[in-house]
């Protein structure tokens, strides 16, 4: 049975999304999967950036991470992308990426992809199962396989019950989790890997 290979991509702008990514890097990992973090590109203004000191502390930080490339795309088995909501939609930044993926989806190469998403907001009806509805969209258009992690695990219930993939709510006076959505994200990408492993094993 061939590895199962999981690209992790996300985009975040203060850490939260980072935080999912590394959770379900971990999870992935602990199931036997080969797996790659890689952040997508940073496209906001230097100067609105530099406005936010926890934006800008976090890109100092994580400057290092790899930036997202169709290669990791093609090179994956499975996908699983962490964003921030924006108004209720995917963060202009992973739209950007996604968007430049045209060569990608024409050559046929998206087809198949075992695909599943998490998010966060500044509030819990602040358009997190949109924005991962949203993302689920432009998959569809792929050929993808959607993988939800559904109600298939209590702590979907612990961490605010959103089936369509793991949310969380990002605190606005300290910029910290509100719910405790770790255990969530471990069981949504094992659940990726398992499904990964019966297309692609």
């Amino acid at each position: 049975m061939n590895m199962v290979k999981v690209a992790v991509v996300y985009y975040s702008s203060t850490g939260i999304n980072y935080q999912l990514a590394n959770w379900a890097a971990e999870s992935v990992k602990e199931a036997g999967a080969e797996v790659k973090v890689v952040r997508v590109a940073e496209t906001a203004p230097k100067e609105a950036i530099a406005q936010n000191p926890g934006w800008q502390k976090h890109v100092e930080e994580t400057k290092d991470v790899p930036v997202a490339t169709t290669e990791d795309l093609e090179w994956a088995d499975a996908i699983i992308f962490s964003t921030p909501t924006r108004f209720g939609n995917v963060a202009s930044q992973m739209k950007q990426f996604i968007d430049t993926q045209g060569g990608l989806w024409a050559s046929g190469k998206t087809v198949n992809k075992v695909v599943s998403a998490m998010t966060s907001a500044s509030n819990p009806h602040g358009g997190q199962e949109a924005t991962v509805l949203s993302l689920y969209t432009s998959m569809m258009h792929w050929g993808a396989i959607i993988v939800p992690p559904g109600y298939s695990d209590d702590s979907l219930f612990a961490a605010g019950g959103n089936p369509y993939g793991t949310s969380v709510t990002q605190s606005q006076e300290d910029g910290s989790m509100v719910e405790d959505v770790q255990t969530a994200v471990k069981h949504q990408a094992k659940r990726v890997v398992e499904v990964a492993s019966k297309i692609h094993g």
